[in-house]
This record gives C-alpha cells, structure tokens and sequence, in this order.
C-alpha cells in the first residue's frame, strides 16, 4: 500500500475534463478505513488539495454519500449520522436506535467524546430536546454507554429479571416500561440471553413479542432492537437491510449507512444471515434495487 500511488491515482480520476467513478470506486473500496485516511493526509502534502473538496465537487447523489462516508473515521461517521438524525428536518428515530443499540461501550464513548467537541452540545442534550417521554429514557440509556460487558451469568438473578419482566408486562394490565429498560439496556449480554430463555418458560412466548405485544411507535423499535442486536447482531443489520431495500422505494439513509458502517466489520456474516433469512443474496437486493455508480460501490462493499 501506497498513499502517495493511491493519492495520485485519484487526483488524475478526476483531473481535466470529466471524472473517472470506476477508478474512484476501484482505489477507495480496496482499502480499508486508515489506509483511505492516510491518503487523505498524502493528498493534501502532496497535491495541495483537499480530497473530500474535490470528491464533493466532482460527485454527487447517493453515490457522493457513500464515498464521503468511505473516507470519514468510524466515529465521526457515527457522529455524524447521530447528528444529521437529530437535526435534520424532523427525527430519524431509526439512525438513532440503529447506532445506539449496536455500538459498543468503547465506541459509544468516542462518539459522545467526538460529538462533543464537534458540535459544542452533548449528545444526551440532542437527544432530550429532539425525543420524549420513555423512549427518550431508553436512548439516553443507551448513549451513557454503561452496560455490563462482562460474561458472568448470575443464575438466580436471570431467573428474577425474567420473572420481573413477565410481572412488568405480559402478566399486568399495563406495562412497567422502566422495568423492561432497566434490565435489557444494563445486563450483560450472556446473562440478557439466559434470561430470554427463562423468560420464553415462564410466559410461553419470546421476549420480541411480548415487547410487539406490550409497547409500540419508537419505544417498541428501540427495544426490540436491544434484543436483536444483542442475540445476533449480523442478523440485526440484514433485516436493517433488507428493509431499507423491500417494497417501494429505497431508503438510501439506511442503505448507506449500514453498508459504510458495517464494510469492515461484519458484512460477511450480515451477508450469510441475509441470505438464509430472505434465500436470496445481499448482493442480488442490491443489484435490483440501485443503479449507476452508487450500486457499483454498494456491491463492491457487499463483495462476493
């Protein structure tokens, strides 16, 4: 690998007249998210240019926004996403659920470090003024970034949360919300499974439909999201997916944001749970379902 070589390579995919999306899609996709920063360091030492300048005048669209989104840091990608959900016109409560639900307590922590710094307000503040009432209280749980990441299993207590769960909805008129919160956005992840199995015992049904049954709007979202995320997080963002693509029109946000977020990370395994939960490839969703240079990219960060 080579900065200075990739640097150059782009500079001349959009030098002179027109601009060469395939030698674009081509350089940034075969790196990975530090290689694309050093270049962007490389372009300007060496070229006198600011790359995500020149790639925004010369692009644009979707296809812009993935490759923006390419050659922005992890976290600050977070950051901004979080950001452009909250104050954006109107709320996109699924970017926040999305990020906030399957994001780790160490990248939680860089992202409410760098949202700070990068927009003077906390995200906790942007969150209590953009959201209300419970599920306000669920997100600001989540973006405290606090739950227990160990692996210890306290069996008595797995069979308490569960029996509190069933006590706080499917066995009382009304629910308990705070209760559900309390348990499912605190506990670590090997206790919340063995308490979801105990929980299936004593209700007769899974703690996703007793959540379907006994919440709804964002509220219901966000904590099925919780237990999603945390019983296959693969599986999670292929529905997410999935969804983004099915039925009439596409939501791109969605799309976008998976795939750039995800490239790295897991899109091997998103790819397997895709196709055995839907029996047709990622890679076919998303050739039917886009086109021009932002399917390019789309399917080059898909692979396979």
């Amino acid at each position: 690998f080579s900065a200075e070589q990739e640097a150059q390579a782009l500079r001349k995919a959009m030098k002179g007249f027109g601009t060469d999306e395939d030698a674009i899609i081509e350089t940034l996709t075969k790196l990975n998210v530090s290689q694309r920063q050093q270049v962007l360091i490389t372009y300007k030492s060496t070229i006198g240019r600011d790359l995500i300048d020149d790639l925004k005048s010369e692009l644009s669209g979707n296809f812009e926004r993935v490759i923006i989104g390419l050659m922005t840091p992890t976290t600050m990608y977070d950051v901004h996403e979080l950001r452009r959900a909250l104050k954006g016109a109107g709320t996109d409560e699924g970017c926040l659920i999305e990020i906030l639900a399957s994001r780790t307590n160490a990248e939680i922590r860089h992202i409410n470090e760098n949202y700070k710094l990068q927009y003077g307000s906390t995200l906790e503040d942007d969150i209590v003024s953009d959201t209300s009432s419970m599920f306000r209280r669920v997100l600001v749980s989540l973006a405290t970034g606090n739950r227990d990441e160990g692996t210890f299993v306290d069996e008595a207590l797995a069979q308490q949360d569960a029996q509190c769960l069933y006590e706080a909805g499917e066995k009382k008129w009304g629910t308990d919300e705070v209760q559900f919160m309390s348990i499912l956005c605190t506990r670590n992840r090997c206790h919340l499974l063995r308490v979801f199995d105990v929980y299936r015992v004593i209700a007769n049904k899974d703690i996703t439909d007793s959540i379907k049954s006994e919440m709804s709007g964002d509220l219901e979202d966000a904590l099925l999201a919780v237990v999603k995320c945390l019983r296959n997080k693969p599986a999670y963002f292929a529905e997410r997916l999935y969804r983004s693509m099915k039925g009439l029109g596409t939501d791109d946000s969605t799309l976008i944001r998976v795939m750039v977020s995800r490239a790295e990370i897991d899109m091997l395994y998103i790819r397997r749970e895709f196709l055995a939960m839907y029996g047709k490839s990622l890679h076919s969703f998303i050739k039917g379902d886009c086109s021009g240079d932002y399917r390019k990219v789309l399917l080059r960060l898909c692979g396979g």
